[in-house]
């Protein structure tokens, strides 16, 4: 096993199929009641045709990683303490607002968790889809118009011409996500960032929605950034899965990595806490116990010592490195220095393999 800088990143020449590419990313926010350190060090990448799930609990700085990419955080009280969001060759973090606005939403797009704060109640779907199309294409209103009922239809609502001319508080909560969706994908974007998209949904809706960004991903090959705190949609979606927790990318591993050989206890901690497939109905769910650091006062070292059952003293003096355990996947954690004492995951975590 190599032993990785404290960002995760090792040397070599670049991928040229990395599309994205974040590195030891920190942002806060001015409050006050102080510095919030919502992001202390992120770093991950992303690959053309993939996706990637971020999970975590809330307040890990999932959202906050998400926005940062879209430059969505208010600028008034935000602050960059470092790092950089590389896309194009380009640091996003760099570019002037007018720049920005070239990438947001005609390359980089984004579905927000609720539809209803994304879609103006007070506007017609149909014009909502047609507006992005003109703005970010330069669209005429007839071609324009055929686009959107094209891509209505793509998203899997019936009668595409009919529901152009009504509202949203007109179609159920998966249909108004499908039409965020429509939205989002109208440009043909190169990256998708989908934040919690599912929450607000029954799992019904759920599984249709999942299914879509998979259909959509074979038919236009964008790549996907999933933001989620459920491991159950991480299981049904993504190839590469990257852990948050305190503000802090800890581990980062294919599906399988983190499913089968996760290697940081966080991680044991949400696989414990999600049902299995196979357990009856009488099986107790096991929880994290306490709450997540306060990003007011982080840590100074690991952020999941205070609920880690294996912490050791030097956990709460100092940031472990990353620890490489093949091409993909590598976590950072004081258990796998060779002084550490040897632990295995818990009999529930091991099941899932």
């Amino acid at each position: 096993m190599a032993t990785l800088n404290p960002n995760g990143q090792p040397n070599g020449e670049p991928n040229d199929d990395v599309l994205l590419e974040v590195k030891d990313l920190r942002i806060s926010f001015s409050t006050y009641a102080g510095e919030v350190q919502a992001i202390r060090s992120a770093s991950f990448d992303l690959r053309r045709g993939e996706t990637l799930a971020i999970v975590g609990e809330s307040g890990s700085g999932k959202s906050v990683t998400a926005r940062s990419i879209m430059r969505l955080n208010p600028e008034a009280n935000t602050m960059v303490r470092g790092g950089e969001i590389l896309f194009d060759g380009r640091d996003i973090l760099k570019l002037s607002e007018r720049q920005m606005q070239s990438v947001r939403g005609r390359r980089i797009a984004m579905v927000f968790q609720d539809p209803m704060t994304s879609l103006d109640p007070t506007m017609r779907v149909g014009r909502q889809i047609m507006e992005s199309l003109k703005k970010h294409l330069g669209m005429s209103g007839s071609s324009a118009q055929e686009r959107a009922i094209e891509l209505l239809k793509m998203v899997g609502i019936p009668s595409p011409e009919d529901r152009m001319r009504q509202y949203p508080h007109q179609f159920s909560g998966g249909m108004r996500q499908r039409v965020v969706i429509a939205i989002a994908l109208s440009c043909d974007p190169e990256i998708l960032i989908a934040d919690e998209p599912t929450t607000a949904l029954d799992v019904t809706i759920q599984a249709q929605i999942l299914e879509l960004f998979r259909e959509l991903q074979e038919r236009i090959g964008t790549s996907i950034i999933l933001i989620t705190h459920d491991l159950g949609v991480v299981a049904s979606t993504a190839d590469r899965v990257a852990v948050m927790y305190g503000g802090k990318i800890i581990e980062t591993g294919t599906l399988r990595d983190i499913f089968y050989n996760p290697q940081m206890p966080y991680t044991w901690g949400l696989l414990a806490s999600i049902p299995l497939a196979t357990a009856d109905r009488s099986q107790e769910l096991i929880p994290i116990p306490g709450s997540p650091p306060s990003a007011l006062d982080p840590p100074k070292g690991c952020p999941f010592t205070a609920r880690c059952p294996y912490a050791m003293r030097i956990c709460a003096e100092e940031m472990p490195e990353f620890t490489r355990f093949s091409d993909e996947h590598k976590a950072a954690c004081w258990l796998h220095h060779q002084m550490a004492p040897n632990v295995e995951p818990p009999a529930r975590v091991r099941g899932t393999g």
